[in-house]
């Protein structure tokens, strides 16, 4: 019976230490971002209003919602996935533009392919171009142990670089009519086209379906146990005989493929051709790490705060078009979103907040089930 309720009392601790490690730096984020709100002259609460239930007044604001979670979900589980497994893989941006810039280029040249073909095999596409982009920080990290958190940012650069050129300077990849820099749309049989005219399209069930397969590979099969076990000591890995090496560049790889099917996604279902700002700003890669802090890496987490992020998203439209407070609001959010989430009020198990808060639903625990004893006695001296 003690047993039980040790049990019990632990499950209770960690769901609600984890909820406010992540509640604690939401609410303080948007309590801080009121202060440029009221530099606007503007009413917080009517901000907030726009921001969060502008996305549910109407069929097309809640398809746009779908829309906007998409590529969060898969960037999420992308950088989820990496960092459980303790790898700080920052190139998820680089695989999401990759796969976008090359997923134009051929969405247009092999337009005459029928779409049943030609969709699926531009998501392949995308997953192979965003293992590519991974494939060298994989190897450096496995077999040489160079850090692929500086490796994988300063690749950022050089692929943002290398694009930016190829889609300014290269014939027959730049759109010379448009009036700015970007590549030819993709033809009709490369596009995903939204439900009843609306943003929500076939990428939104593509994500859920990726989504579920992913969390049970990571319930179900070895992958999970493999990510938990690289993050938790690198050298108990190898000491029961995990090949860690291995592990590593396909931990990694998985994350690429991940981010290169978000970005053909994106490509094909919202954006229809490769610009500068393809990815927006910040960029999905750097959204996704957001979402990723804010679900605390376990997929179920990550699909929440998709959506709360996809709120958060949306939302600045609505504001914008009802309020005169712009939509860059959402960088500052997000800004300080990344800043309090590196402070978090539970770090272990064996901290002295921790075991506080489990003293605390421990009195909780005997409390209420003394009140249920003596309420259970009452009514049997009553009969």
């Amino acid at each position: 019976m003690e047993a039980k309720l040790n049990k019990k009392i632990e499950k209770k601790t960690g769901i609600l230490s984890t909820l406010i490690n992540v509640l604690v730096p939401i609410l303080l984020a948007l309590i801080i971002a009121i202060i440029p709100i009221l530099i606007q002259n503007e009413n917080p609460f009517k901000v907030y209003f726009y921001m969060i239930f502008g996305n549910f007044t109407s069929f097309d604001n809640i398809a746009t919602l779908f829309h906007t979670m998409a590529p969060l979900i898969l960037t999420g589980m992308a950088i989820g996935i990496s960092f459980k497994a303790g790898l700080f893989n920052m190139g998820v941006e680089s695989g999401v533009i990759v796969s976008g810039f090359v997923t134009a280029v051929l969405g247009y040249y092999l337009k005459s392919w029928p779409k049943g073909v030609l969709i699926p095999f531009l998501f392949l596409v995308g997953a192979i171009c965003g293992i590519i982009v991974l494939i060298i920080p994989a190897i450096l990290k496995a077999y040489l142990n160079v850090n692929e958190m500086v490796v994988t940012l300063l690749l950022n650069y050089a692929y943002i670089d290398i694009l930016k050129y190829l889609t300014t300077y290269v014939d027959g990849i730049r759109d010379k009519q448009a009036g700015y820099i970007k590549t030819f749309t993709i033809g009709q049989n490369a596009s995903l086209t939204g439900f009843l005219g609306s943003s929500f399209t076939l990428f939104f069930f593509i994500a859920i379906l990726i989504f579920f397969i992913l969390l049970f590979l990571i319930k179900r099969t070895k992958l999970g146990y493999r990510i938990d076990a690289l993050g938790k000591n690198t050298c108990y890995s190898e000491a029961v005989g995990l090949n860690v090496k291995k592990s590593i560049i396909g931990i990694m790889l998985l994350s690429g493929a991940i981010a290169g099917i978000a970005g053909a996604g994106w490509l094909m279902s919202d954006k229809k051709s490769y610009a500068l700002d393809f990815s927006g700003s910040p960029g999905l890669g750097w959204d996704g790490m957001v979402i990723s802090l804010l679900g605390a890496h376990s997929p179920i987490g990550i699909l929440i705060s998709s959506l709360f992020y996809g709120i958060l998203k949306a939302g600045v439209n609505y504001v914008s078009f009802n309020t005169i407070v712009p939509g860059q609001i959402i960088l500052i959010i997000q800004g300080l979103l990344i800043l309090f989430l590196s402070f978090k009020i539970f770090t272990n198990k064996s901290s002295i907040e921790y075991i506080r808060l489990k003293n605390f639903i421990n009195k909780c625990e005997l409390y209420f089930e003394k009140k249920k004893n003596k309420r259970q006695k009452i009514e049997v001296d009553k009969e």
